[in-house]
C-alpha cells in the first residue's frame, strides 16, 4: 500500500489482516506499519496509538456482525428470526474465529456506535415477540450469552467430546428460543 493511500479506514483493514492471520495478540503497530510501507510514526496520523486501532477493528468487526444478524433475519419473526440470528452470530464467529476474538465485550466509547447496531439488531428480532421493554435487554442478553460463549468455546476447541457440536448448537439455540418464548 503506497502511503498516499494511507487512511484509518486502510489502517483497520491492514490490522483486521493481521488479527485474521495471526489473532488479535499478534497486532502491532510496527506490523501495521510494515504492512503499509511505512513507518510507525507515519500510523499516527491515521490512528491514536494501539489501544485505539484495537477500539476501531472491534467497532468494524461488530459492524460487520450486525449485518450478518440483519441480513439474516430479513423476511423472518418471531422463533424463526432468533434461530436465524443465532445461526448467524456462529457462522460469523466460525468464518472469523480471530477477527470474532477481537470483538470487545463491554460498552466503550470507540466502539458504541457499532455494538448499538448489533444490539438494535437483536432487539428487532425479538421485538416480534411483543416482549416488554426490559424484557427485551434480558432476552437480548441471554441470546448473547448463549451464543458468545458457545461460539467462543467452539473456537478455542472447548468441545472435545465426541458427540456431534452441531446438535448442541441446535439445542441451545432451542432451549434459548423456549426460554424467551416463556417470558413473552
Amino acid at each position: 500500500m503506497a502511503r498516499a493511500n494511507l487512511s484509518t479506514e486502510a489502517v483497520v483493514d491492514l490490522a483486521v489482516g493481521l488479527i485474521d492471520a495471526g489473532g488479535p495478540e499478534d497486532l502491532t503497530l510496527a506490523k501495521v506499519a510494515k504492512a503499509a510501507g511505512v513507518s510507525s510514526p507515519s500510523l499516527y496520523k491515521h490512528v491514536e496509538n494501539l489501544v485505539e486501532l484495537r477500539s476501531l477493528v472491534s467497532a468494524r468487526v461488530a459492524g460487520e456482525l450486525a449485518e450478518a444478524v440483519r441480513t439474516a433475519a430479513v423476511g423472518r419473526s418471531g422463533e424463526d428470526a432468533i434461530r436465524a440470528c443465532m445461526h448467524a452470530w456462529r457462522d460469523y464467529a466460525r468464518a472469523h474465529p480471530r477477527r470474532y476474538a477481537a470483538l470487545i465485550q463491554r460498552p466503550e466509547p470507540r466502539t458504541g456506535k457499532a455494538a448499538q447496531s448489533l444490539l438494535e439488531s437483536v432487539f428487532a428480532v425479538l421485538r416480534g415477540l411483543d416482549l416488554a421493554e426490559d424484557e427485551l435487554v434480558h432476552a437480548t442478553r441471554c441470546v448473547r450469552a448463549a451464543v458468545h460463549g458457545f461460539a467462543v468455546l467452539e473456537s478455542g476447541g472447548g468441545f472435545g467430546l465426541p458427540e456431534d457440536v452441531d446438535e448442541s448448537f441446535a439445542i441451545m439455540v432451542e432451549t434459548v428460543v423456549a426460554g424467551v418464548r416463556a417470558r413473552a
